[in-house]
């Protein structure tokens, strides 16, 4: 349910996309309370979450390959290794880096929660002034959970089903420790992205790693009843 303080919900708004469409009316529909302080918010909410699952698509259509640290690559025009993650240059624009991973994507090798963080950088990029993006993130270290404390970020217990959310495929028992499970977004009705798999169904995403489980395994993969988004209100100030 969608609520909106000293205002009421409006049955629709002008002006969406598609998607944005089906993200309005799942927000609707949800027995969860969403709650904003005004309708812009909502309506930068419904742009984010959009941008999240167009950008999920784009990575998915890349060259860029799903890796270990170990094995991982970063374009060293704009990034240097370090024991903790790749460090932007600090000749380098945050907004020209992280462009850079979905124009030059066969420079990059990285992956699932690195593939996550990575999406948000660029969905919040393409929806604040670029000089606040660069301003928020003058300092990035990306790799897996190192990422800027100005990435507002929150997990709650259950699944609503949100386009645009993020949920957590776990493989118990997993052969490499790189298949523990698989970060995915959730894109639309039974649909998920997830980088090194791609674009699955609930059941492909199961059957694929259970294919990646250790031998003798007796345990399925399955989903985490959890869900992992962006705080869209901390980010709307930024527009």
């Amino acid at each position: 349910m969608i609520i909106i303080e000293n205002e009421s919900t409006p049955k629709d708004l002008p002006n969406l996309s598609a998607v944005e469409e089906n993200i309005f009316t799942t927000l609707k529909e949800s027995p969860t309370d969403y709650r904003y302080r005004n309708l812009p918010e909502l309506k930068y909410e419904l742009k984010v979450r959009e941008r999240i699952i167009s950008n999920a698509k784009k990575m998915n259509e890349s060259d860029a390959t799903f890796s270990a640290f170990e094995h991982s690559k970063f374009n060293p025009a704009f990034w240097t290794k370090t024991p903790y993650g790749y460090q932007l240059k600090e000749s380098k624009l945050p907004s020209d880096a992280i462009d850079d991973i979905f124009t030059n994507s066969s420079a990059y090798s990285f992956e699932c929660v690195t593939s996550i963080v990575l999406i948000y950088y660029k969905s919040i990029l393409d929806t604040i002034q670029p000089s606040y993006f660069n301003e928020l993130y003058a300092h990035l270290l990306v790799w897996g959970h190192n990422y800027d404390d100005d990435l507002p970020m929150v997990t709650y217990k259950g699944l609503d089903y949100i386009p645009g959310d993020v949920y957590y495929f776990f493989n118990p028992d997993f052969e490499d420790p790189i298949w523990m499970g698989e970060n995915s977004v959730f894109i639309k009705e039974d649909q998920y992205f997830g980088h090194g798999v791609g674009l699955m169904t609930h059941d492909e995403m199961i059957e694929a790693l259970n294919t990646l489980r250790k031998k003798d395994a007796t345990k399925s993969a399955y989903l985490l009843e959890q869900v992992t988004r962006l705080k869209f209100s901390d980010l709307y100030r930024y527009t």
